[in-house]
C-alpha cells in the first residue's frame, strides 16, 4: 500500500470551518488542523475543534489539532482610510497611546516600545515592506523614526525589530488566556511563537503541567536569538515550526533557505518533528494552481526531510481550501518516489545514557528494514517515543503504531511516517505480534511474503522501553 509519509498541516479560518469543506480536505489529505489564536474568538476555534473531531469520529480518522499561540506579537493600530501613503525620508511618530494614525503618528501596541529601542536600530511594518531608521526615543511612550523606503502604511500591521532586544515575555496575558482554553479542550500540540531561548519551552511546559494536561510544544523559530540557544531549544521541545514568514524578516532572507534545511537535519538528529510554514502556496488563496516555484518549495521541503509542510491563509482565507491540500498533497507523494529522501539513521552514540538499548534497537530496526525492504515497522508505545525515534531515521517501511493511549492517536499524526491504531489486548509477546500482523493483513496494509519488522519490549506486559527485534514475514 502505498501511503504518504510526509504530513499535511492546514489553518482553520473562514474559508475551511463549514463541515463539508473540512471533510473534503480530510480526504484530501489533512493530518492535522491549526487553530491559529491570532485570529478568530474561542467560540469559532471551539467549533472548529468539535468538527474536527466529529468528522474523526464519522471517517474513522486520526487528525490532530494544533493551538498555534499569538505570542509577542507588535503591531500598530488602526490607521485612517484603511492606509496612508508615506515617502522616503518622512518622520514617523510611534505612540503607545491609542490613537487612530495618520502619515504622522501611528499607535504601537508593544508598551515597552520606546524603552527597549535605540536610536539607528531598524523597524519592519507589513512582513518587511516598509523599512524604518529609529531617529530617538523619550524613553516612556514615543519614538520618531524615518522612513527608509516608500510605501502604504496599513492598519494592523505586524512590526519586526530585528536589532532590538524586546523585554516584553514570550506568554502574554492573551497568550495564557488562548492556552488555559486550548488545554481545556484537549488540543493535542501548542504552538509557541518567537521563542527566544531554551527558558520559554520550560515555562510553558510548566503551564501545562499545571492544568494537568499532556498537550506537546511546538517551537516556532522565527527570532535570532533562538537560532543562538537552538541546540537547547530542540533538546527541550517536542516539535520544531520553520516559521520562515517573521524569520525571513528578522535576518536576512538569504540566510533563510540554509537555516531551514539545517534546522530539519538538526530536528532528525534529535528526533524532534519538524514543519515547514509560510507561504509554501500562497498564490492559491485565489488562484487554482500553485506557481511552479510554490511546487518546488514544497518539494525541497520533503525532500529535506520534513515531518510536515503547513499552509496558512492558503485555507483559513483563500477561495478553494480542498483544492490546494490536494495540490500539496500530490507534490508530496510525487516527491516521496524519491530514494534520496529515506534512509538517514542515526546511530545513538552515548552508551551511558538512559534510553540507549531502546534507541539503539529502533535504530537497528530501520536497518534491518532496509536489508529486506520491509513493508512496515510495527511498534508499541504507550508514550509515542519509540515510534517518533523509528520515524526520526526516515525509514522507507511504514511505521505502523500500535498504542493502548488513545491521546496518541492524533497526536503522531503529526509524524513523518506513522499511522497510529488503538490497541491494548498485551498478553504475551508471540500472541500480540501475531495478533498485530493479522489485523494489518486483514484491513489490508500488508500482504503475503511481505517482512515486518516488530520493536517491543520484553516482557511485553510491562510496557518498558524497546528492547527486541523481530523479523517476521507475512503468511
Amino acid at each position: 500500500m502505498n501511503i504518504r509519509k510526509t504530513k499535511i498541516v492546514a489553518t482553520l479560518g473562514p474559508a475551511s470551518a463549514p463541515k463539508k469543506v473540512l471533510q473534503q480536505m480530510i480526504e484530501e489529505g489533512l493530518d492535522v488542523a491549526r487553530i491559529n489564536f491570532s485570529h478568530g474568538s474561542h467560540e469559532d476555534h471551539l467549533k472548529n475543534i468539535n468538527t474536527v473531531r466529529e468528522l474523526n469520529k464519522e471517517m474513522n480518522k486520526t487528525v490532530a489539532i494544533l493551538g498555534d499561540l499569538q505570542g509577542p506579537k507588535l503591531r500598530v493600530g488602526e490607521v485612517e482610510n484603511n492606509g496612508v501613503k508615506l515617502n522616503p525620508g518622512d518622520k514617523l511618530e510611534f505612540t503607545t497611546t491609542k490613537c487612530v494614525g495618520t502619515a504622522k503618528k501611528v499607535y504601537m501596541s508593544y508598551q515597552s516600545f520606546p524603552q527597549d529601542t535605540n536610536p539607528g536600530e531598524i523597524i519592519m511594518i507589513d512582513d518587511g515592506k516598509l523599512h524604518f531608521k529609529v531617529l530617538k526615543s523619550n524613553g516612556k511612550d514615543t519614538v520618531i523614526a524615518e522612513a527608509i523606503n516608500g510605501g502604504i502604511l496599513k492598519s494592523r500591521k505586524g512590526v519586526n525589530l530585528p536589532n532590538t532586544a524586546i523585554s516584553q515575555p514570550s506568554l502574554t496575558e492573551k497568550d495564557l488566556e488562548d492556552l488555559t482554553f486550548a488545554l481545556e479542550h484537549d488540543i493535542d500540540w501548542i504552538g509557541l511563537s518567537f521563542v527566544r531561548s531554551a527558558r520559554d519551552i520550560i515555562e510553558l511546559r510548566h503551564v501545562i503541567a499545571k492544568h494537568k494536561r499532556n498537550a506537546r510544544i511546538i517551537a516556532k523559530i522565527e527570532k535570532p536569538e533562538a537560532l543562538d540557544d537552538i541546540t537547547e531549544i530542540i533538546k527541550n521541545t517536542d516539535a520544531v515550526m520553520v516559521a520562515r514568514g517573521d524569520l525571513g524578516v528578522e535576518v536576512p532572507m538569504q540566510k533563510v533557505p540554509l537555516i531551514q534545511k539545517n534546522l530539519i537535519k538538526m530536528c532528525r538528529q534529535h528526533s524532534k518533528p519538524v514543519i515547514v510554514a509560510t507561504q509554501m502556496m500562497e498564490s492559491m488563496i485565489d488562484e487554482l494552481t500553485p506557481t511552479r516555484a510554490e511546487v518546488n518549495d514544497v518539494a525541497n521541503a520533503v525532500m529535506d526531510g520534513a515531518d510536515a509542510v503547513m499552509l496558512s491563509g492558503e485555507t483559513s482565507v483563500g477561495k478553494h481550501p480542498q483544492k490546494v491540500v490536494e495540490a500539496m498533497r500530490t507534490i508530496v507523494q510525487e516527491i516521496e518516489g524519491f530514494e534520496g529522501i529515506y534512509h538517514h539513521e542515526t546511530p545513538p552514540q552515548d552508551v551511558a545514557q538512559d534510553r540507549f538499548v531502546s534507541d539503539s534497537i529502533c535504530y537497528n530496526a530501520c536497518r534491518l528494514a532496509q536489508r529486506v525492504e520491509a513493508t512496515g515497522i510495527t511498534t508499541m508505545t504507550y508514550s509515542g517515543y519509540s515510534a517518533i525515534k523509528i520515524a526520526s531515521q526516515r525509514p522507507k517501511a511504514q511505521v505502523f503504531v500500535f498504542t493502548g493511549n488513545p491521546k496518541l492517536l492524533t497526536t503522531l499524526n503529526l509524524v513523518w511516517g506513522v499511522t497510529c491504531f488503538y490497541y491494548d489486548k498485551f498478553v504475551s509477546t508471540d500472541h500480540t505480534f501475531d495478533d498485530i500482523l493479522y489485523l494489518l493483513k486483514k484491513n489490508g496494509w500488508v500482504e503475503d511474503e511481505d517482512f515486518v519488522i516488530n520493536v517491543a519490549s520484553m516482557p511485553i506486559t510491562d510496557k518498558g522501553m524497546a528492547n527486541t527485534i523481530k523479523l517476521s514475514q507475512i503468511n
